[in-house]
This record gives C-alpha cells, sequence and structure tokens, in this order.
C-alpha cells in the first residue's frame, strides 16, 4: 500500500467522529493548558469556537454564551447530540453572517495548519470583524517540526498539509492583531515530547 493510499484511508478514519473524538480525547486538555493557564473563562461572555469538531473544547465553557463552527456536519450533528449548545456546520473561509455579532472569546485550536496562507489570512481577517472590542484571539497551532521525527509523523496523523515554523507562525498572526501572549509549549508523553505547539493571545490592531 502506497503513502498516498495509507493518507487517504487515514483522511477517511479521522473524518469519522468516533475514530477523531478517540484519536483526541488524550491531549485535549494538554492542548487547552496555556489557555486556562492565562485566562479566567469566568470573565468571558461570548465564545466563538473556530474548527470545534465534535465539541472537544465546549465543556470548557458551560457558563458563557457559545456557538461552535465547523466544516464537518458529522462532527457537528455529534456535538448538537452530546452538547445543548449552538454548533454550526459551516466553512469559515466563505462563511458570513452578519447577525452574528461580537465575540470577546474566539478560540481557533488547531485549525490554521489545515489551509494555506492565501485562506489562513482571509479566516483572521475575518475573525477580527467579529473580535469585541475588548476581546481576544486565542490560536492554538502545530509548530513544524524540523526533523523526521515522531512529531513529523504524528502532525502528518493530524491531516494538517500546512504546518508551518514558530517565525512563520508569529509573523502571520502580527499582521492581524496585537500580540498579548506568544507562548510554545511541548505535548508530552512518559517525558517525551510528541510535538510542539503555539499559544497566541492577541487583540485586535489598533
Amino acid at each position: 500500500m502506497g503513502a498516498t493510499t495509507r493518507m487517504g484511508i487515514l483522511n477517511f478514519l479521522l473524518e469519522q467522529t468516533a475514530v477523531y473524538s478517540l484519536w483526541q480525547a488524550p491531549f485535549a486538555a494538554e492542548k487547552l493548558a496555556p489557555v486556562l493557564n492565562h485566562n479566567d473563562l469566568r470573565e468571558v461572555r461570548r465564545v466563538l469556537d473556530v474548527g470545534c469538531g465534535p465539541g472537544t473544547n465546549t465543556k470548557y465553557f458551560s457558563g458563557q454564551d457559545y456557538l461552535g463552527v465547523d466544516i464537518n456536519p458529522g462532527y457537528i450533528e455529534s456535538a448538537k447530540r452530546k452538547h445543548d449548545r449552538a454548533f454550526l456546520a459551516a466553512d469559515v473561509t466563505t462563511y458570513e453572517d452578519d447577525h452574528a455579532g461580537k465575540f470577546d472569546f474566539i478560540l481557533v485550536n488547531s485549525f490554521l495548519h489545515h489551509i494555506n496562507d492565501t485562506d489562513a489570512h482571509r479566516v483572521l481577517s475575518r475573525l477580527r470583524n467579529w473580535l469585541a472590542p475588548d476581546g481576544h484571539l486565542h490560536i492554538l497551532e502545530l509548530i513544524y517540526p524540523n526533523n523526521h521525527s515522531v512529531a513529523q509523523f504524528l502532525a502528518n496523523w493530524d491531516r494538517g498539509k500546512y504546518l508551518r515554523p514558530l517565525e512563520k507562525w508569529r509573523e502571520m498572526f502580527e499582521q492581524h492583531m496585537n500580540i498579548v501572549e506568544f507562548e510554545p509549549y511541548p505535548i508530552k508523553r512518559m517525558g517525551a515530547t510528541l510535538w510542539n505547539m503555539v499559544y497566541c493571545k492577541g487583540r485586535i490592531n489598533s
């Protein structure tokens, strides 16, 4: 079986809600840790969760007005069944809603490495328009591994074709926000780093 065929099978499996949830479950809390460390969620009013999957992070926002958006209808249907919250199946690279209002907490968790630079800039620009004046964007992203390693293998499993080096992520984010926090951090198991991520918190550029 060739590499292309294997990746095609993997992509199909991860599009299935149960498989995706099992893959994400061991890492979900660790990925979100910097967000919880740097923010008091009790002060948050309205949350937009971009690329929410099957509601992976919904439980952290039980006391807030919440909207989760994902392109996969299967994920969204699963999220609606599991969580009594608002979810929308939509492609955020093209989705427009003038009536959505403003959000003071916009979370983009491991989404941008699935889209090319043009679409990533389009999404960040659009999200700025949905951000309340006193709100923040919160972005979690995988850092491109600079060698052939377990990190690179696991990054491929995540299906993202557009992993970027740390410097590239910062350059991209600085074009759309004033950065408040920019924190690289590892995802570990049994003391070994599986891959590295970065947490970026920012406000609207003046």
